[in-house]
C-alpha cells in the first residue's frame, strides 16, 4: 500500500498535469460526425489544442464561443446558443461536445441548463445530440477530463433501456485516456477474433485517418457513430479498461443491467491472460492458437531480458491509470520503483505495491528521480532526464520530440514485446556506455 502525498507547494513551477479540456477534447475526438465547442474565450481554446496537436501531429477540429471580457460578465447563454446555432448550419455535425473552461466555470455557467433552454428555443435541434461537460482547467487533470466526457456521453446519448433488444456477441469496450490509438485497435482486433462485435467508447483507433468529410469542414470523419452510442443498452458486457471508466461502467450498469469489469492494466502476462479469458468466458470461444503462440514468445523474451529490468530503479511521472499499468508491468519484471509522481487523485494511487506516490510536478520529479537508472514521463521531461544524465522513456501526453507515438502499443501478448524491447535497449545502451567508460 503507498502513502499519497501531495506536494506543499502553492504554485506549479514546472506543471506535469494537463487541463480537463484536453482531455475531454481528446474523448470527443473518438466518435464520429464530432465538432467539439468549447465554451471559453479563443485563447482558452488555443492552449487547449497545442498539447494534442503537438502529440498526434494532425489538425485538431475545435471551435470556441468565444468569449469576451464583456459577454463573461453578463453571461454567456447567449454565446453558445449563436455559436451552436452557426455551427449546425454552416457543418452540420451529428454530435456536438460542449464542455467548460475555467473562465466561464468560475462565473458559474450552468451548461445543462443552457442546453435545456437551447432545445426548448429551437425545437428543430432536438435530433442534434448534444453533450455538456464540466471541464474546468482550474482543477482536475487530462484523465478527469476524460473520463467526464465519456461518463456524459453515456448519460446523453444511450436510449431508455425498454426500447432495446439484447445482442449477444455485442459488448461495450470503454477505453480511457491511457491508452494510445494503437492500443485501441489492437483490443479492437482481439475482440473480433472472439466473435464478438464492440461498441468502442470513444474509438481513438481512428484518430490518425482523415479527420475531417473536407478540407473546408470540424467535423471528425471517423469514430463511434452516434446508432452506436444508442445501441450500447443492447450490449451483453462491458470491459472498462482503467480505473477511471468505473464510474461509466457503473452507469451502464445501473440504466440497463448490463455487467462489467474493470481492467485497470493491459499490459503483461498476468493482465493479458485475465483480458483474454474474460473474452473466452463472454464469447464461448477458446483463447486463438494465435494468442497462444504470442504468449510463449512473451515468455521466452521475459526470460532472456530479466537480467536488464532487474534491480533497476526507475521514476515515474505520469497520469494515474498509466502510473498503475506502468509500475505493474516493471514490478513484473523485477524493476525497483524508486519514485512516482502523478496529477491527481485516484483509488488506484494507495493500492500500489510501492512505498510512495507524490501527487505534484516536474520540480518534485526531477528531486525525487536523482539517482534512478531510467525515467518514464512525457517529452517535457527531457531537460530533466539531460540534467540528471538519465535515460528517458517516453509515455503519456505530450510526446512531441518522437514520430508515431500515438501507433505505439503497449497492450496485449505483442504490445508486451514490443515495450520490453524499447526499454530493455534502453539499459542496454546505458550499460554499454557505462563499460566504455
Amino acid at each position: 500500500m503507498a502513502i499519497l502525498s501531495v506536494t506543499s507547494t502553492s504554485v506549479a513551477v514546472n506543471p506535469l498535469k494537463q487541463s480537463q479540456s484536453v482531455g475531454a477534447t481528446l474523448a470527443f475526438l473518438g466518435l464520429k460526425g464530432m465538432l467539439p465547442l468549447l465554451h471559453g474565450s479563443p485563447g482558452c481554446s488555443a492552449f487547449t489544442k497545442i498539447p494534442l496537436v503537438q502529440h498526434l501531429r494532425e489538425v485538431i477540429p475545435l471551435t470556441s464561443t468565444a468569449m469576451t471580457e464583456v459577454a463573461t460578465i453578463l453571461g454567456g447563454e447567449e454565446k453558445v446558443e449563436q455559436a451552436i446555432l452557426i455551427l449546425v448550419q454552416r457543418y452540420q455535425p451529428e454530435i456536438i461536445g460542449l464542455y467548460t473552461t475555467g473562465l466561464t466555470e468560475t462565473r458559474g455557467d450552468d451548461m445543462k441548463g443552457f442546453v435545456k433552454q437551447i432545445r426548448q428555443n429551437h425545437p428543430e435541434l432536438d435530433y442534434l445530440p448534444i453533450v455538456p461537460v464540466s471541464t474546468p482547467d482550474f482543477k482536475g487533470t487530462l484523465q478527469d477530463g476524460f473520463a467526464a466526457a465519456v461518463e456524459s456521453i453515456v448519460k446523453e446519448i444511450s436510449p431508455i433501456s425498454e426500447s432495446l433488444a439484447c445482442y449477444p456477441k455485442q459488448i461495450t469496450i470503454l477505453a480511457g485516456s491511457a491508452f494510445t490509438s494503437g492500443d485501441v485497435q489492437e483490443i479492437k482486433d482481439i475482440v473480433s477474433s472472439f466473435g464478438l462485435q464492440a461498441i468502442i467508447v470513444p474509438d481513438l483507433s481512428v484518430i490518425l485517418e482523415a479527420n475531417f468529410h473536407d478540407s473546408n469542414s470540424s467535423i471528425t470523419a471517423n469514430g463511434t457513430t452516434v446508432a452506436q452510442l444508442r445501441s450500447i443498452g443492447s450490449s451483453v458486457f462491458t470491459l472498462a479498461l482503467g480505473e477511471s471508466m468505473r464510474c461509466c461502467a457503473q452507469i451502464l450498469e445501473q440504466s440497463f443491467s448490463i455487467p462489467y469489469e474493470v481492467f485497470g492494466e493491459l499490459t503483461g502476462l498476468e493482465a493479458t491472460d485475465k483480458f483474454l479469458q474474460a473474452l473466452a468466458d463472454i464469447s464461448g470461444i477458446s483463447v486463438p492458437e494465435k494468442y497462444r503462440r504470442q504468449r510463449r514468445q512473451l515468455q521466452n523474451l521475459m526470460l532472456e531480458t530479466h537480467s536488464y529490468f532487474g534491480c533497476k530503479r526507475v521514476s515515474l511521472a505520469l497520469e494515474p491509470d498509466l502510473l498503475w499499468s506502468t509500475i505493474y508491468f516493471l514490478q513484473s519484471m523485477g524493476v525497483q520503483i524508486h519514485s512516482a509522481v502523478t496529477t491527481t487523485r485516484s483509488p488506484v494511487l494507495e493500492k500500489l505495491p510501492i512505498t510512495s506516490v507524490t501527487i505534484g510536478d516536474f520540480e518534485d520529479f526531477e528531486q525525487l528521480a536523482v539517482g534512478s537508472d531510467l525515467l518514464i514521463a512525457n517529452s517535457h521531461a527531457v531537460a530533466i532526464a539531460k540534467r540528471l544524465k538519465i535515460p528517458l522513456y517516453r509515455q503519456g501526453i505530450p510526446i512531441f520530440d518522437r514520430l508515431g507515438n500515438s501507433q505505439l502499443t503497449k497492450v496485449s501478448y505483442q504490445g508486451t514485446m514490443q515495450l520490453l524491447f524499447d526499454i530493455g535497449n534502453l539499459f542496454l545502451e546505458a550499460q554499454m556506455i557505462s563499460s566504455y567508460h
